[in-house]
């Protein structure tokens, strides 16, 4: 399964799919569990090109690798601002996806890098308010993914 995290940056995506990442690998003691961040994944692709272009080259790279990755029977956790809606619906189409759309009110600070054309899901996603506690957003997120 792979599980995609997707918000403009300082959403708490990442913040969240660590948190997942740990109860997983932690707390369940699954093995075969990975996440990948977008800020991991611009760092080893050196691709630092913020266009529509650059964000679509990148988001492509981390769904090759969410799939190949899901095909080894990884659990994949995702968190990326992936802000095409095209790509998100394309990955679901190929493959069991729980997407979680982010979504806050505060500022944390990567106001920098706030993607103006972002698109947010229109079906098949759950909802996360994270203006609330780190607590409350964790636990809306372990009700759907258990």
């Amino acid at each position: 399964m792979i599980i995609w995290f997707t918000g403009q940056p300082g959403s708490g995506k990442t913040t969240m799919a660590t948190k997942l990442y740990k109860r997983y690998s932690e707390a369940l003691q699954l093995e075969n569990i990975i996440h990948l961040d977008g800020d991991d994944l611009r760092a080893v692709m050196q691709n630092k090109d913020y266009s529509e272009k650059g964000r679509r080259q990148n988001i492509q790279f981390a769904m090759d690798m969410a799939r190949v990755l899901n095909d080894k029977g990884y659990t994949v956790i995702c968190s990326f601002v992936s802000p095409y809606r095209d790509m998100r619906e394309q990955l679901k189409k190929s493959c069991e996806v729980k997407e979680f759309y982010l979504q806050t009110t505060q500022v944390r600070g990567r106001e920098d890098y706030f993607v103006e054309d972002y698109q947010p899901p229109k079906k098949n996603f759950t909802y996360i308010n994270t203006n609330n506690s780190e607590w409350e957003t964790f636990n809306e997120i372990l009700n759907v993914c258990g």
